[in-house]
C-alpha cells in the first residue's frame, strides 16, 4: 500500500511538477518580471527609506531552477495527497477519475482561495502575510472538507453541511489591505490572476491524469501479491 502511494506521488508529481515550470516560464514568469519593473521603479522613489533586500536567486538560469525545484517538491505533495484519497477511497482508478480528482484539487487549492484571494503580482498592495495564510489554510480545509461531504456523503444534512463548510470562508471574508493600489497596473495584474488560474487548472489535471494512471499500474501486482499470500496460508 505504502509503494502504490508513494511511487505514483513521485512519478507523477516530478513529471507534473517539471511541466509547471514550463507553463510558467511561458505565461506567468514574464508578468512576474515586467511587475518588478514597476515595483523596482517604486521602491527606488523611496529608496532613503528601504532596507536592505532580502536575498533572491539571480534572473536567468538559477531563478529558472529555484522555481523548477519548488515546484516539483509542491506537485509531489499534492499528488501525495491524492495518492492518499485514492487509497482511502478503495474504488478502481484510473487516469481519467484521476484527472476528475485533479479537478477537485484545482477547486479545493486553487479556485477557492482565489476567489477571496487573488493571485498577486509583485508590487500589489496585500494585507498581512499571516492573516492571508491563516485564511488560505481554513479556506482549503473548509472547501476539501465539504466537497468530500458533498459527493460523498449519503445524507442530507451530510451534503448541506458541506455546502455550508464550502462557502463559509467566502462570508467570513478575506483579509484584505485598508487602501488597495500600487505601482502595478490593474490591466497587468488582472493578465496574471486568470494566467495563473488556467496555468494551475492545467497543472491540476495532469498531475491528477498521472496520478491515477500510475495509481492504476501498480493494482495488479498489488492483487497478485494478495492471492500469493492467500495460496501460502
Amino acid at each position: 500500500m505504502l509503494r502504490r502511494i508513494f511511487l505514483p506521488a513521485i512519478l507523477a508529481g516530478f513529471a507534473a511538477g517539471l511541466l509547471l515550470t514550463v507553463l510558467q516560464g511561458l505565461t506567468t514568469v514574464p508578468l512576474i518580471l515586467e511587475a518588478e519593473t514597476y515595483e523596482t521603479a517604486g521602491a527606488a522613489a523611496g529608496a532613503a527609506s528601504q532596507e536592505p533586500e532580502a536575498w533572491a536567486p539571480a534572473d536567468g538560469l538559477e531563478r529558472f531552477l529555484y522555481t523548477g525545484l519548488a515546484n516539483v517538491l509542491i506537485a509531489v505533495g499534492y499528488a501525495l495527497l491524492l495518492s492518499a484519497c485514492f487509497a482511502l477511497r478503495g474504488r478502481p482508478m484510473d487516469g481519467r477519475r484521476g484527472a476528475v480528482w485533479g479537478l477537485a484539487g484545482f477547486a479545493v487549492f486553487s479556485l477557492a482561495p482565489a476567489l477571496g484571494l487573488p493571485p498577486e503580482v509583485p508590487g500589489s498592495m496585500a494585507a498581512e502575510l499571516a492573516q492571508r495564510q491563516g485564511w488560505w489554510l481554513a479556506t482549503v480545509a473548509a472547501t476539501g472538507a465539504g466537497l468530500w461531504l458533498v459527493v460523498f456523503g449519503r445524507a442530507h444534512w451530510q451534503r448541506g453541511l458541506g455546502l455550508i463548510a464550502i462557502v463559509a470562508p467566502h462570508l467570513v471574508g478575506a483579509p484584505h489591505p485598508a487602501e488597495i493600489g500600487g505601482p502595478v497596473p490593474p490591466e497587468l495584474a488582472g493578465h496574471f490572476a486568470a494566467a495563473v488560474l488556467v496555468t494551475m487548472a492545467v497543472f491540476w489535471v495532469v498531475l491528477g491524469w498521472l496520478a491515477g494512471a500510475l495509481f492504476a499500474r501498480l493494482e495488479p501486482d498489488d492483487q497478485q501479491a494478495s492471492e500469493l499470500a492467500e495460496e501460502a496460508t
